[in-house]
């Protein structure tokens, strides 16, 4: 390592040990499992989002086992709200992983990290580095924004010929020692200094270094991502309940399919047009879609498009499935009947939430909506 490098990890490290963040959930009684479960949930999450979750979830599942002998809809439970399902769905996959085939402990080796559902090499790095102290250089988007404007490093740093200089830089700088205490500090100088907006220049340890500064061209860096205009879609749900005066508290509910968009999730039923709607219930429900009251219409941005959702609610007469009325969600059923005076015990996709907090809201009142 030359003495730039040591000089940019004292740095960092001196700035840490007077400011750094020492008190989130995950940083006590450290362990791998610990740690790997808030690196998940902070993967494009914030830590004041991610902090009631996290301990909601260890509360539930505090280990390996707890967490591999779950069921998929406890798990998603637990994570709806937090978005990108998959992680939730990669975590469980891994947990089982881990529980029968590694002995219920994780990896301390990089890349048999990373061959498990949903490590990449940041996050199997920071993994290590957090809970094993091991020389890990870390890439996180907060570390890749530091460095884009420590070293004017030029481009998107989704592009891989970017990337892989970000991760050289990095490998230059991790120090020999305190590699824990140095990928934390890198990660907080991210977080609470060098923010996406209005970084706090004048009290960054490697203001002195920064290029970006020097040129005060921080707005510039990281460059980023070339826009898209997100494509649109559309998206007809069926809010179904049963035609009964005395009961009108059980909602019509859907498991979706493991892999795709909202993947293992409650929904209410879900179609591409009012032609498709039109035939499920005819099929399933004998029942008429101008017997449907239109009751919202709304969207739901996604990373990469833009859902437009139109809702229409419908009274039946007969069940759309056999599955008896429940209080609770059973692993082995994907169709139910909901009691909305209970609380859920699945994953709810966040737009199928909103909807059904509208329902409750309009049952409480004694409304029809």
């Amino acid at each position: 390592m030359n003495a730039k490098s040591v000089t940019f990890a004292e740095k960092v490290l001196g700035w840490f040990d007077e400011h750094g963040r020492k008190d989130l959930p995950w940083q006590q009684d450290i362990n791998p499992y610990r740690v790997w479960i808030s690196e998940i949930m902070l993967q494009q999450t914030q830590v004041k989002t991610v902090i009631p979750y996290y301990h909601k979830f260890m509360s539930a599942f505090p280990d390996i086992k707890s967490l591999a002998t779950a069921p998929q809809d406890e798990v998603l439970k637990h994570w709806s709200g937090l978005g990108y399902y998959a992680r939730a769905r990669n975590m469980h996959k891994a947990a089982k992983i881990i529980y029968t085939e590694l002995a219920g402990k994780l990896p301390n080796n990089l890349q048999e990290l990373q061959d498990l559902p949903g490590i990449g090499r940041s996050t199997a790095a920071a993994i290590l580095s957090l809970s094993h102290n091991q020389k890990q250089p870390i890439l996180d988007g907060n570390v890749k924004r530091v460095l884009c404007r420590v070293f004017a490093v030029q481009g998107w740093p989704g592009q891989s010929g970017v990337l892989k200089k970000l991760w050289s830089i990095a490998e230059e700088l991790v120090p020999d020692n305190r590699n824990a205490d140095y990928t934390q500090a890198m990660m907080d100088l991210g977080a609470t200094l060098c923010t996406r907006s209005n970084p706090s220049c004048q009290v960054c340890p490697l203001r002195a270094d920064c290029l970006a500064h020097i040129q005060g061209e921080q707005s510039t860096f990281p460059q980023r991502k070339p826009k898209k205009v997100l494509p649109e879609r559309h998206t007809v749900m069926l809010l179904i309940q049963k035609n009964d005066s005395q009961d009108t508290s059980h909602i019509f509910m859907e498991k979706r399919p493991p892999v795709g968009i909202w993947g293992g999730l409650w929904c209410f039923p879900q179609f591409e047009n009012i032609t498709a709607a039109q035939e499920w219930l005819t099929i399933n429900v004998g029942a008429e879609l101008n017997d449907a009251t239109s009751y919202t219409r709304f969207s739901h941005t996604f990373s990469h498009f833009k859902l437009h959702i139109e809702a229409h609610k419908i009274s039946v007469l007969k069940i759309p499935c056999e599955t008896p009325i429940k209080l609770a969600v059973a692993e082995s059923s994907d169709r139910l009947w909901y009691n909305t005076e209970t609380n859920f015990e699945g994953g709810l996709a966040a737009p199928v939430q909103q909807l059904l907090n509208r329902l409750k809201k309009e049952q409480s009142n004694g409304t029809n909506g």
